[in-house]
């Protein structure tokens, strides 16, 4: 008769136990575009994500001469597969029998949840991309009514995100807020009581809600004196760069958003810019400027805040393959699962190493921002 003690029945639950964290405590995989993994196999791998180039319409005039279309050229986003992480514990020989039916598990959901909350911080971290902007810095959103959200959906509204796979990712702290909201209590405004019953939003005003714990601050960089644009030089509209000038020290880090004087459009710096005692120093950023500059324009700088994202699904890409269970003849159990809800593989090895058991949960993704025009920032 078999023996149900031995780790080799005792790696199915191990699994089931890591799958069951990663539901639970990995929130972005499941909003994220998710279509490009049958693409990738093995690390170092990269997709390349199509990007659609903008087409204008045109009057048709038949002629012999053949219509232009050297314009149309679709760009792309490159994803690497190149995040491999594990995360592992040691039980001795006397741990395991003493407890491999109680331990294991509990440990086994902790090296999970390092995993997963690695996966669902950096998805949160491609909000360094995004130039869309609402809500005040500093000011945890929907204090006293829902104007952050509906700001949010006039940003992504002119900013062409299609209206459905809408998301919204927010910080415990708003979802309080939200939830204190007569708009999300009531039953004549909500149209349903689950939000009060279960503490639950779900779907409000053209977004699916979820809260995260794991939804990040961004630590402004500094400005020590005044920051304008040059006064000799003039910045044609659609460009990415511009020459500023500052009187003083400056430390800005990418993903600092700006405002330009005689602008509504945000931008977000898109690298680091430093200088060291006032004088020029050159900016890189997106969108491309809206207006043209003359010179002379004020900058103006956000404040450090948190980072509630609201986003349409295809804003951020994110690849998550199996990793191979052979271990060629070495002793080492290795089996592999996905979880049918968050879609992520994730493999778990059992090795031996000095009377102790290793276990090592490991996983092999990517991910990029893909398109920032679908994202929009809601500073708390």
């Amino acid at each position: 008769m078999a023996n149900t003690n031995t780790l080799t029945y005792a790696i199915p639950t191990l699994l089931a136990q890591g799958l069951m964290a990663l539901r639970a405590n990995c929130v972005m995989p499941r909003l994220v575009n998710r279509n490009f993994e049958n693409m990738a196999a093995e690390k170092m791998a990269t997709i390349n994500v199509p990007i659609p180039s903008a087409i204008t319409s045109v009057a048709v005039s038949p002629s012999y001469v053949p219509p232009d279309t050297a314009g149309v050229v679709p760009s792309s986003v490159p994803i690497a597969l190149d995040q491999w992480y594990e995360a592992g514990f040691f039980l001795s020989d006397k741990d395991q029998v003493e407890s491999i039916n109680g331990l294991i598990p509990m440990q086994a959901s902790e090296a999970i949840k390092s995993l997963s909350n690695r996966i669902d911080a950096a998805l949160l971290g491609l909000y360094t991309d995004v130039y869309g902007w609402a809500g005040s810095s500093g000011v945890t959103p929907f204090a006293s009514d829902i104007s952050e959200i509906t700001a949010a959906r006039t940003v992504l509204n002119k900013q062409l995100a299609p209206n459905d796979d809408r998301r919204f990712v927010i910080s415990p702290d708003a979802e309080g807020n939200a939830l204190g909201l007569r708009a999300f209590q009531d039953m004549s405004f909500s149209g349903s009581a689950q939000g009060i019953v279960d503490g639950k939003i779900n779907r409000k005003l053209g977004f699916d809600w979820y809260m995260d714990q794991n939804v990040p601050v961004h630590t402004t960089g500094t400005v020590a004196v005044s920051w304008i644009c040059k006064t000799s030089t003039a910045v044609v509209a659609g460009l990415k760069t511009a020459v500023t000038t500052t009187g003083g020290t400056a430390a800005l880090v990418k993903g600092d958003v700006f405002t330009i004087a005689g602008q509504t459009q945000t931008y977000v710096l898109t690298a680091d810019a430093t200088r060291s005692g006032g004088g020029d120093m050159t900016i890189y950023f997106e969108p491309g400027l809206k207006t043209a500059l003359a010179g002379d324009e004020a900058i103006t700088l956000k404040a450090s805040h948190t980072v509630n994202l609201a986003f349409h699904r295809d804003a951020f890409a994110f690849v998550s393959r199996p990793l191979a269970d052979n271990a060629d003849g070495l002793g080492n159990i290795i089996q592999s699962a996905i979880d049918p809800v968050s879609g992520l593989a994730l493999r778990l090895e059992v090795s031996r190493e000095h009377k102790r058991t290793k276990f090592s949960y490991d996983i092999l993704y990517g991910l990029a921002c893909v398109r920032r025009d679908l994202a929009c920032r809601i500073a708390g």
